[in-house]
């Protein structure tokens, strides 16, 4: 499959990387490589994928064996047998009287390992349980919003240099990140909003695997095929998920899992692996997430394993400036959601993750989503800024950096809104 193109940027750009080496990022379209994407419905032993019972027994177990092999890495399966959550906090007029907010704390292990805070947010003006968006956030809880009777994060995710005084440091970052997670728009549309801080289910940085969740079920370091952070923080999505099953106020059956960046990575990846959520929302995700990585336009292969040498498996550094030897891309990872819905944005300035390829990796996820007579995506080529296509999968590309704003959250929760229930529409 020769590669599509409709948009052309700069040529070139210098990184430095992290051990000090120059890198060139081609931001060319003519300048991508020839390549080949594999038909997200060929078998490995022969023969094509002709019908939905076919892709379930044989085709879906393949590429999510494949992937998992070569990319994210295997991670433990289910809900541990020390898996707890206890309700330690609740305030009834939170965002302005429009929301209740609670706090969770959910451990995985009987003493040891690491303890997660969730956060939670259920909208006032519903009676019943209300479906939910599910999602990680970078620098603890208390960035959602200013208010401070929410738990600050005291982590290492608020830096830890010599003499740095955390509390504050926290304190600081109150409603940091407000922008990215407009709560009242949220809970005003009937959603219930889960978040919890990546960095309390496994540290963002090379640790040797001595923190998180990594040693409460892996002995020293991974082998090349198990599991990195990114497939660590799907997991810990997943046990976000137990723990809403549990609360009476949210409809656990209908859950949208949404990321940005790296967590835009982890969300697809969690989509994938846990067919409970039944929508999944991918916002600026770039290489390692939906953008094709055979394009390498932007963030590469090579350039995302040598500054985060964490995300992924051992097996994935095989493919360091070798896309072309990789025996899958990133469409099939949008494909082994079918036939739940799937949504993918990208940013005009955020040339970096690559919204050609984003785009262009719902597109050819295509034909799986056909056997089910649900290929809805309505276009071939990338929309213009502003415009949301599609309807099972959908795309938008927004004006704009290498972030996640209301404008995007207003196209998610229309989307949300048409699969997770008439009562929202």
């Amino acid at each position: 499959m020769r590669r599509a193109c409709s948009l052309v940027f700069a040529a070139v750009a210098l990184i430095q990387s992290a051990d000090g080496q120059k890198l060139v990022a081609n931001y060319n379209e003519s300048k991508v490589p020839d390549y080949d994407l594999p038909d997200p419905l060929l078998l490995a032993g022969g023969g094509r994928v002709s019908s939905v019972a076919e892709w379930e027994e044989k085709g879906r177990p393949a590429t999510l064996k494949l992937i998992e092999n070569e990319m994210y890495g295997r991670m433990p399966v289910g809900k541990p047998a020390g898996f707890k959550v206890v309700l330690d906090k609740e305030e009834e007029d939170a965002v302005g009287g429009r929301a209740v907010r609670r706090e969770y704390l959910i451990s995985f292990a009987e003493g040891k390992g690491p303890e997660v805070r969730m956060l939670l947010y259920l909208p006032k003006n519903r009676t019943g349980p209300v479906p939910a968006f599910v999602g990680l956030n970078f620098r603890g809880n208390q960035c959602l919003e200013e208010d401070t009777r929410i738990t600050p994060e005291l982590g290492y995710v608020v830096g830890s240099r010599k003499g740095e005084d955390r509390r504050a440091k926290a304190e600081s970052m109150r409603g940091s990140a407000a922008g990215r997670w407009p709560v009242a728009m949220i809970v005003e549309s009937g959603f219930a909003l889960a978040t919890a801080c990546c960095g309390n289910i496994d540290p963002d940085y090379h640790d040797g695997w001595k923190n998180g969740v990594h040693p409460l079920f892996t002995e020293g370091d991974p082998k090349p095929d198990e599991w990195g952070t990114i497939s660590a923080w799907a997991w810990g999505l997943s046990r976000l998920l137990d723990a809403l099953e549990g609360i009476k106020e949210v409809e656990a059956r209908r859950v949208a899992v949404i990321g940005h960046s790296r967590l835009g990575k982890t969300s697809l990846w969690a989509g994938a692996t846990d067919p409970r959520f039944q929508v999944v929302i991918s916002n600026n995700s770039g290489c390692g997430g939906a953008a094709l990585s055979k394009r390498a336009f932007g963030e590469t292969v090579g350039r995302i394993n040598r500054s985060f040498p964490h995300w992924f498996n051992g097996n994935f550094k095989k493919y360091d400036g070798n896309e072309k030897a990789l025996p899958f891309d990133q469409h099939q990872l949008i494909a082994l959601m079918a036939p739940r819905a799937v949504y993918v944005a990208s940013a005009t300035k955020d040339q970096w993750a690559d919204p050609q390829g984003e785009f262009l990796s719902v597109l050819h996820a295509q034909p799986v989503y056909d056997l089910y007579r649900k290929s809805s995506l309505g276009v071939t080529e990338i929309p213009a800024p502003g415009q949301s296509v599609g309807s099972l999968t959908g795309y938008h590309l927004r004006d704009g950096k290498h972030d996640v704003t209301p404008e995007d959250w207003a196209f998610y929760l229309a989307f949300a809104k048409r699969h997770l229930g008439e009562d929202l529409r």
